[in-house]
């Protein structure tokens, strides 16, 4: 299976394990502009060179033998599966993508026909009831991981827990996990422990949130999005990114972990 989901800089000084929708437009830039003092023209996810990605064929064995003999720095980040959720239906649901067509084709009709869902009609604009509709597609997303049916779950909303372990697994280790929320204060212990070409002053980086703007704005707080029955289907299909990452399954609206992240037990719990 190898490593799929991981990213290494040319330089060879980070290994990053992406877990979509966790901050990894900035991470994977983070990591381009370290290597070569300025960001990619783009869409990270759509560099072909300037950094060495498993999905490329010729960089797999560079990335293979940095990761099993743990030559180099490994990290990865994680969120808070109540907004990581929701950021996955405004982004891919509601949202038309930067190709001008609707996420994954036929997707978005076939929620609207099985699932009842609206997404802000045909340009993803309009106003419709959204609390209602992300009820909805958490049914779908419950559906797709818990029966893999109507189709397999994908990554932008399957357990964070399922990305970071893939790494663990195969035979990686992870040197630090850091949490979108504590964005700044996690990366700069990325990059104070390893030596890059270029310095990266976190202060001065944008934030390369390459969803923003593809779908409609969350008209309200994350909290009134999750009553009692969403908030069991969320404990149901990401109860492990809650325990092994300390996040509050209790408060949807803190958004911050309630605990640190033991590097241990991610690695004994997820490398079963």
């Amino acid at each position: 299976m190898g490593f799929p989901g991981t990213w290494m800089t040319e330089s060879q000084s980070m290994i990053y394990r992406v877990v979509p929708k966790c901050a990894c437009s900035t991470i994977g830039q983070i990591l381009y502009y370290s290597d070569h003092g300025e960001f990619y023209d783009g869409d990270i996810h759509d560099a072909r060179e300037g950094l060495h990605k498993w999905a490329h064929e010729e960089s797999q064995p560079l990335i293979e033998k940095n990761v099993r003999e743990h030559e180099t720095y490994a990290f990865t980040c994680v969120r808070n599966p109540y907004t990581r959720i929701l950021s996955s239906f405004f982004d891919k649901i509601c949202g038309i993508q930067r190709n001008g067509r609707r996420y994954r084709g036929n997707l978005v009709p076939l929620l609207i026909q099985k699932y009842g869902i609206e997404v802000g009609g045909e340009d993803g604009k309009q106003e419709f009831d959204q609390i209602r509709s992300f009820r909805r597609f958490l049914l779908f997303a419950r559906d797709t991981i818990r029966f893999r049916k109507p189709m397999d779950p994908d990554i932008h909303w399957s357990a964070m827990s399922g990305h970071v372990s893939t790494f663990i697994v195969n035979g990686g280790r992870y040197d630090h996990i850091f949490f979108t929320e504590k964005f700044n204060e996690g990366m700069q212990a990325v990059l104070d422990a390893v030596e890059t070409p270029h310095k990266v002053d976190l202060a001065t980086i944008p934030r390369f949130n390459e969803s923003a703007g593809h779908g409609p704005k969350r008209a309200h707080p994350v909290e009134d999005y999750f009553d009692d029955l969403s908030m069991h289907i969320v404990y149901e299909i990401y109860k492990r990114d809650f325990r092994i990452f300390k996040y509050d399954f209790e408060n949807p609206a803190n958004k911050l972990p309630i605990g640190e992240i033991d590097l241990d037990e991610v690695h004994a719990k997820l490398g079963e």
